[in-house]
């Protein structure tokens, strides 16, 4: 479960990189590379980022571009970002789609939310006894 500090920080980084790499790819006729999801580490200091390219015949060509000039994009982000972080975090790049996390078969719902806490079941057990007085 990723905290509300996560998804606003892998939200930005998302956003940042699509433009950067919108730009450097108007040269490139017939490529386009998107970032289709940011998934950070609870410290901040790791950021996974997933890229669709298109064509697809030549992503990993163009993922292996992106992994060799990673620290050049890293710098180039943190100019972007550096009134709305403090550190950047380091980034590693990944070609295809984030995998879900898993389920809980029984229950139907995932194994990284946590369960509903004591107080909670408090609060819905009594909302219950009132309903029925």
């Amino acid at each position: 479960m990723e905290t509300t500090r996560q998804n606003k920080i892998s939200r930005l980084i998302q956003k940042e990189l699509s433009e950067i790499f919108l730009l450097q790819t108007k040269s490139m006729n017939g490529v386009l590379v998107s970032v289709s999801a940011v998934r950070i580490s609870p410290d901040m200091s790791i950021a996974r980022v997933y890229l669709s390219v298109f064509p697809s015949e030549r992503s990993q060509e163009i993922v292996k571009n992106i992994n060799d000039n990673m620290k050049s994009i890293r710098y180039e982000l943190g100019t972007r970002v550096r009134h709305q972080l403090r550190i950047i975090s380091k980034l590693e790049s990944d070609a295809g789609e984030p995998t879900p996390p898993a389920k809980d078969k029984k229950k139907g719902k995932s194994l990284a939310e946590p369960s509903p806490s004591g107080t909670a079941k408090k609060a819905k057990a009594g909302a219950a006894e009132k309903a029925l007085s």
